[in-house]
């Protein structure tokens, strides 16, 4: 028998590799961290010898969630201004905190609260965008997630930065710092096409160009913007990155909520990859992205659930959810988006938009160990007919029990084994009396 570090076995798989498949009382074998085999659980025990064998009988594995867009700190301003439209939400509010109270510490203890948060609710991966990216690094390396690290840029001053050179230099630092970190990438993070100048734009298409990592921004989030643009650059936002050369596989344009057929059209043709917001979409009350169209048309889309401050969960699991139920409601269409294409663009199309479908997103022998276990055994989940269906309409991130990270349980029994749960509390009291003074 081959000695192995870990054996999971489970009464459920769902690869997402190939697509539409569930695989009944099979097992995963881990090695230093990667996939090595994917078998049935008979032939499993009898070809390995593992130092662990898991076995979650009443569970499906499935690969680690990725969150393809939030504000990881801003987990300490949930529910800080909630009812309001974006940009009085933004100038209003969101701004004057940020400028009073945003620094290391802040970002630091947010972006733990947060890798909390998302952990527990199956989330391995997210795709983050703040200030301070050193601080926000410092807290993924300490939860045991993965991170794609935005070095995000705007024109006006904040506390961070005094203008884009600034944002970009202390980002490019950032990036130098945590270049060799296993489990930390980074991406170029324009706010805006309305907070980013043409000249920027062009800087940052050339750092992602030489140091090939993706450009991650909001694109078309609400009406105002593109009228914006209209009235400033005479084009609508996604026609002035056309002119710029942004449009490309390696732009991930987040929200994404108003476009017309040619848009779409022109998403396909360039490659560009989307991150579906849509619950922080509903709440800010900017439209309803056109799902339905942009997968006919092939556009690769991942789901995203902001920042807390605007959404106010970060939690995958209704994301999913939400995002199969609109894309059925907007459309007419109750076979769109189905289950396992809801699943596959929570994991294998996130990664696929960050650079990284070779190293994650799905159960594949060769990728690393990144898992997540539900338990449908409850109630609420049974009886059970069809795994796919039930983990996304019927379960909820309270469903799942144990997630590793390249092969490292960091979630035994909803139980964290890297975080302070009570230490983590203490911070989130400590930030909310500094907010409310």
């Amino acid at each position: 028998m081959t000695p192995i570090d870990t054996l999971l076995s489970a009464r459920w798989i769902i690869p997402i590799e190939p697509s539409q498949v569930v695989l009944t009382h099979h097992s995963l074998a881990i090695q230093d961290g990667r996939i090595i085999d994917l078998l049935p659980t008979l032939d499993a025990t009898a070809r390995y010898a593992p130092k662990e064998h898991i076995q979650r009988k009443q569970h499906v594995l499935t690969p680690g969630l990725i969150n393809l867009h939030t504000h990881a700190a801003m987990t300490l301003m949930r529910g800080l201004a909630d009812d309001l439209p974006l940009m009085a939400w933004l100038k209003d509010h969101i701004w004057p905190a940020e400028a009073q109270h945003v620094a290391p510490a802040f970002v630091k203890d947010g972006t733990l609260l947060a890798c909390a948060e998302m952990l527990r609710a199956g989330i391995t991966c997210f795709n983050d965008m703040y200030f301070y990216p050193d601080a926000s690094a410092q807290a993924v390396d300490q939860a045991g997630m993965r991170a794609a690290i935005g070095i995000i840029t705007l024109e006006f001053p904040t506390a961070y930065g005094a203008d884009a050179e600034d944002y970009l230099r202390k980002g490019l630092e950032a990036r130098d710092a945590y270049r060799e970190h296993a489990r930390l990438t980074f991406c170029m993070a324009p706010h805006a096409p309305y907070t980013v100048s043409d000249k920027t734009f062009e800087k940052i298409l050339t750092l992602a160009e030489q140091l090939d990592i993706p450009i991650h921004m909001h694109v078309h989030e609400t009406q105002d913007e593109i009228q914006q643009s209209l009235a400033e650059h005479h084009l609508r936002p996604l026609a002035r990155l056309q002119q710029l050369g942004l449009l490309s596989p390696a732009l991930i344009a987040v929200h994404m909520v108003h476009l017309s057929a040619d848009e779409i059209a022109l998403c396909a043709e360039h490659g560009v990859n989307l991150a579906h917001c849509p619950v922080s979409n509903l709440k800010l009350a900017s439209g309803i992205a056109p799902i339905a169209p942009l997968l006919a048309a092939g556009v690769n889309i991942g789901l995203g659930t902001d920042g807390a401050a605007s959404n106010n969960r970060l939690d995958l699991m209704n994301e999913m959810r939400i995002a199969a139920l609109l894309a059925k409601g907007a459309s007419g269409d109750a076979t769109a988006l189905p289950a396992h294409q809801a699943l596959a663009m929570a994991t294998l199309h996130g990664a696929k938009a960050l650079g990284l479908n070779q190293e994650i997103g799905s159960l594949k022998i060769g990728k690393a160990a990144d898992v997540v276990a539900f338990d449908l055994s409850t109630l609420e989940t049974a009886p059970c007919y069809d795994v796919a269906s039930h983990l996304v309409y019927a379960a909820g991130r309270e469903h799942v029990t144990d997630v590793w990270v390249a092969g490292r349980q960091v979630l035994d029994n909803r139980n964290l084994t890297t975080l302070d749960t009570h230490d983590l509390a203490a911070k989130a009291t400590h930030w909310q009396r500094v907010l409310e003074n």
